[in-house]
């Protein structure tokens, strides 16, 4: 018939689609006014958008859609959790990662509550070390060093939490378990765990990788400083604190410098600890959370959880999410199973320097079989 549209190359027919629902992300507006739109839009509502055309998809899962995000300022944090998870069956244990989105949690003016449906599980990790370091940094998570069979380990693994895939990075100079690490600057600074018996040990006991150049670079440090083991560390305003065994350290990669934590910091840092608004929050011998005033030189207790939070005897997790204090901890446990609890608290210093808390919102966020526990958590912007 007359008023059928002609044959044409497949080919060409193709390509001109391609290309004209390319510069059609929406239709009527530019390529980069839409691709504004798109990323200003709550990553909650990524999964429904990615729904809409291949396009919409392909962009959502782009790193010029990331960058763009990044560039307006409307990334959100995430909470990501490792856990190690026992199988009865075999009395052999793994380890596996989980995401979760606060604002999912609980909808502004709305009463909400979830339990283990709250936690996302990630691509599980190729890499299963004991005593492995954490830090992240944009997009991405890093699982650094830790010992397998007891041999302590260079590796450096990446997990790309935008496109959900685990690869291998540039291996560190030397093997370490249990180091301290902390990002300043977009770098990543690992210390210590190793043992400095040898010329290459010492001279790399300290190290930088620079995402930029997909490299490590060894750190100079004074020798008095090498024999320190690491139990837990923290960055605040530019400078990497590490608790030891025998004094914390402190270092600052801006001056290059190294020197001793205060004897009030070191004697009162017990477990992990996290940092929010320039206080670090971890913990005391009673199971309460304080927090370290560094203008002050000062522990003080955080007040206004007394009646709303355990005591942490057990220990518990911390995570800087978003500028909220997150905790995650083991709570109640049967013959079977133990309830790991999450909850996320506001804190302020008031005017007259004391630290107040108030539950925005807590819950059990998955249950686990007897014999697991919580590794490590920490914030990731997607």
């Amino acid at each position: 018939m007359s008023d059928q549209p002609s044959c044409s190359d497949p080919i060409e027919s193709k390509h001109e689609h391609e290309h004209e629902h390319e510069q059609s992300l929406i239709p009527n507006l530019p390529k980069d006014v839409a691709l504004e739109c798109l990323a200003r839009t709550p990553r909650f509502h990524h999964p429904f958008l990615s729904l809409v055309c291949k396009s919409w998809r392909s962009t959502l899962n782009s790193p010029l859609f990331y960058a763009t995000r990044r560039a307006l300022n409307s990334t959100q944090s995430f909470l990501f959790l490792n856990l190690r998870l026992y199988n009865p069956k075999d009395s052999t244990f793994s380890f596996k990662w989980y995401s979760l989105d606060p604002s999912t949690i609980f909808p502004k003016n709305t009463q909400f509550t979830h339990k283990s449906t709250t936690l996302i599980p990630i691509n599980p990790s190729p890499y299963h070390p004991i005593g492995a370091s954490f830090v992240s940094l944009g997009r991405h998570l890093y699982v650094i060093g830790g010992s397998v069979n007891d041999i302590p380990s260079s590796n450096f693994w990446v997990f790309d939490c935008l496109t959900n895939k685990w690869e291998m990075g540039p291996k560190m100079r030397v093997g370490r378990e249990f180091a301290a690490s902390g990002v300043v600057d977009g770098k990543i600074y690992v210390l210590g765990g190793c043992v400095v018996d040898n010329w290459a040990r010492s001279i790399n006991w300290a190290e930088v990788f620079d995402p930029v150049s997909g490299s490590w670079a060894p750190v100079p440090s004074p020798i008095e400083v090498r024999d320190k083991w690491m139990h837990a560390s923290a960055v605040v305003e530019g400078r990497v604190y590490a608790m030891a065994d025998r004094g914390g350290v402190v270092f600052d990669p801006g001056l290059g410098e190294w020197g001793p934590v205060s004897t009030e910091l070191d004697m009162g840092w017990r477990g992990r600890a996290a940092v929010v608004d320039g206080v670090l929050y971890c913990y005391d011998y009673l199971g309460k959370i304080r927090g370290f005033d560094f203008g002050e030189n000062v522990w003080k207790e955080l007040k206004g959880l007394e009646k709303s939070l355990p005591k942490f005897l057990c220990g518990a997790t911390m995570a800087n999410v978003g500028g909220s204090l997150f905790v995650v901890w083991e709570g109640k446990a049967n013959r079977k199973e133990i309830e790991v609890f999450c909850a996320e608290m506001l804190v302020i210093k008031d005017a007259s320097g004391e630290l107040w808390g108030s539950i925005v919102w807590s819950d059990v966020i998955i249950v686990i079989p007897k014999g697991s526990s919580v590794v490590h958590c920490l914030d990731v912007h997607l």
